[in-house]
C-alpha cells in the first residue's frame, strides 16, 4: 500500500498550520513528518532530524547521491542544502535587512547554503537571522 498521498497530504497540512510563526512552526511539525517532507523532495538516508536556530536540519543524502546537510523552513517547506550558491552578495542581504528595519547589521556570511547576519530589529533586539539565497527573505530569527 503507497501511503505518499496521504503523507503529502499531512506535511501540507502541517505546513500551512505552521504558516503563522515560527515557534508554532515546531510544534506543529513532527520529526517524522520532516523527514517525508524531505523523502518527497527525493532524499534519502536522513538521519539526525533537529529543530535548531528556527529551522528543521538534518544529514541525508540527495538524489545524486551526494551526502548534504539541509535546513527546512518551518513555514513553508523550503529545503535549503547546505551546498546551494547564491545569486546575491553581502551588499545585497545588507540592503533587503535595512529595508524590513534591521539596524547594526554584522557578521554578514554565506554559511552552509544559506545567509546569516546578526543585527537588531525595529524593536531593538540583538538576533541573528538566516535568509533565503536565492530571494535574500527572513526565514528564521533567533535572539542572540
Amino acid at each position: 500500500m503507497n501511503n505518499r498521498p496521504l503523507r503529502t497530504a499531512l506535511i501540507a497540512a502541517a505546513l500551512t498550520l505552521a504558516g503563522s510563526g515560527i515557534a508554532q512552526a515546531q510544534d506543529a511539525l513532527t520529526a517524522p513528518q520532516v523527514r517525508a517532507h524531505l523523502e518527497s523532495q527525493g532524499y534519502t538516508d536522513i538521519k539526525d532530524v533537529k529543530f535548531e536556530d528556527g529551522m528543521w536540519e538534518a544529514d541525508a543524502t540527495s538524489a545524486d547521491g551526494k551526502k548534504v546537510d539541509v535546513k527546512l523552513d518551518p513555514r513553508n517547506g523550503t529545503v535549503y542544502p547546505d551546498k546551494a550558491v547564491s545569486q546575491l552578495g553581502e551588499a545585497d542581504i545588507r540592503a533587503q535587512l535595512s529595508s524590513a528595519g534591521y539596524t547594526g547589521v554584522s557578521d554578514v556570511k554565506l554559511d552552509d547554503g544559506m545567509w546569516k547576519a546578526k543585527g537588531r530589529t525595529a524593536g531593538g533586539e540583538k538576533v541573528e537571522v538566516r535568509l533565503d539565497p536565492a530571494t535574500g527573505a527572513v526565514v528564521a530569527q533567533e535572539k542572540d
